[in-house]
């Protein structure tokens, strides 16, 4: 999309922002240490997710629970999350970017503690659902948070970092389980919880909510700090307080609110990037990625090991890649690649059901959950959320990112309860051909409507998105 030339992308403006990150574009120190504190709560949502399967037998057999009982401990999490997203925007919004961390992380100290103490099943879903509440918050607000303190050349690889944790959160949980009763398991999760939150005081708030709520000698201290004390900020505070001031006209927008022209765009994106994202079938690959493997004829352990030695290089991939390539190229190499391996897995149960070529659909099965894990974590994983948090005018940030993080959560909820019933309804090759399909179309949503947010500020981000956003 060609940008039309407003106040925030004259060529004038564009020179002296290019003379001005020309020379202040390296990482500072505080810049660094304020993404890595606020990653820590990625570090947590991953922490969560992958809780549920190392400590599932030592769950089960301490505490005498059934199936179902366990079940409903595993997927209440998701639960708790989509009432920690409902909240998110509006806490982020009148609290501040790093309240709404702080407060997350009491939900999920809380909940940790819960669960590590639990002597019935009603104690362990109490605190697997504070995790929940806090993990539906760090979601939005993390990305956000690290969106709005980074220039417009960092801004993509530093929102990555956020998927890359969650990334290390669940390996190093899956990693930990393997060996640690599941009660000091829970008391490790509560470690990084409590770095952020005794980190936070230490941290700058956001220059963009500070010049929102009014507090504009705040925001641009918290932007020198950012910055680095020698760099010259004029350039990017003015940026932030004129397109602040053109959006004091407009009211806070409720969540109905959002559905109007002016979003119309901002929201088709946020909202199906995190359609498609989950209904591409990512959490029940993830979620039975053992029995896949098994029902495939392959080894379950050895598959799921395999995995994460994939996930974590190709999620730092795409860190790398972020402000190099660009938002599209890589939505579109990682969404083909996701299609492909999904296909592969199919081909595989396909081939079983015909008992052709046997020696060959196990390592078609390994191949394609392969194919897909790399191939998502390179994108579709961390970039929906990146973009998530570039796209919308902050007048409605919050309720626009509560919404979109509430349908994350819920699509999350509904592939993860479905997917067994999928497997048993239909032919398990079956089930991938309809992931594949899905995630074939999100190369053509990606194509079609998906915009290119590299080397923007997030002002030129949201005024060519939301042209009618700051006209009175």
């Amino acid at each position: 999309m060609v940008m039309e030339p407003t106040q925030f992308s004259s060529p004038l403006l564009s020179n002296v922002e290019g003379q001005c990150q020309n020379r202040n574009c390296s990482m500072q120190p505080f810049l660094i240490l304020s993404t890595l504190v606020a990653v820590f709560g990625s570090y947590v949502f991953g922490s969560a997710v992958g809780y549920s399967s190392p400590s599932q037998s030592g769950i089960m057999d301490e505490l005498n629970l059934g199936v179902d009982e366990y079940s409903i401990f595993g997927s209440i999490l998701t639960i708790g999350a989509m009432i920690g997203a409902i909240v998110s925007g509006r806490i982020a919004d009148y609290a501040g970017r790093r309240v709404a961390m702080g407060l997350a992380e009491v939900f999920c100290i809380f909940g940790w503690l819960a669960i590590a103490f639990s002597k019935v099943a009603w104690w362990l879903y109490v605190g697997r659902v504070l995790v929940g509440c806090g993990m539906g918050i760090l979601s939005y607000v993390v990305p956000v948070y690290v969106a709005e303190i980074t220039s417009r050349n960092l801004r993509g690889a530093f929102t990555a970092v956020h998927q890359l944790m969650i990334c290390c959160g669940v390996s190093l949980t899956y990693l930990f389980g393997a060996y640690l009763n599941w009660r000091i398991l829970a008391l490790i999760g509560t470690i990084p919880c409590l770095i952020q939150f005794l980190s936070l005081p230490f941290i700058p708030e956001s220059p963009r909510w500070l010049a929102k709520v009014g507090h504009m000698e705040r925001s641009e201290s918290a932007l020198q700090h950012l910055r680095g004390k020698n760099a010259d900020i004029c350039q990017e505070a003015s940026e932030i307080r004129e397109y602040t001031e053109s959006l004091q006209q407009q009211t806070e927008a409720s969540i109905i609110g959002l559905f109007q022209f002016q979003y119309l765009r901002s929201l088709s994106v946020g909202v199906g990037l995190m359609i498609l994202q989950q209904f591409g079938g990512v959490n029940g690959i993830a979620f039975y990625a053992t029995s896949i493997f098994i029902s495939a004829g392959f080894s379950g352990s050895i598959g799921t090991i395999a995995m994460v030695v994939v996930q974590i290089p190709m999620t730092a991939l795409g860190v790398l890649l972020m402000d190099k390539s660009g938002r599209r190229p890589l939505l579109l190499i990682s969404a083909s690649g996701t299609c492909f391996g999904c296909f592969l897995v199919a081909l595989s149960f396909f081939l079983q059901d015909l008992h052709k070529l046997k020696e060959v659909s196990p390592v078609l099965a390994l191949v394609g959950v392969l194919v897909y894990t790399g191939s998502f974590s390179l994108g579709m994983g961390g970039i929906p959320w990146v973009i998530m948090s570039e796209i919308f005018p902050i007048n409605v940030k919050g309720s626009a990112g509560s919404l979109v993080t509430l349908v994350s959560w819920l699509c999350s909820w509904i592939i993860s309860y479905a997917f067994n019933f999928l497997m048993n309804l239909s032919s398990t090759g079956r089930t991938f051909f309809i992931f594949s399909s899905i995630c074939g179309f999100t190369v053509i949503f990606i194509a079609k409507l998906v915009p290119e947010t590299k080397g923007l500020t997030l002002e030129e981000v949201q005024a060519s998105l939301n042209p009618y956003s700051t006209k009175g």
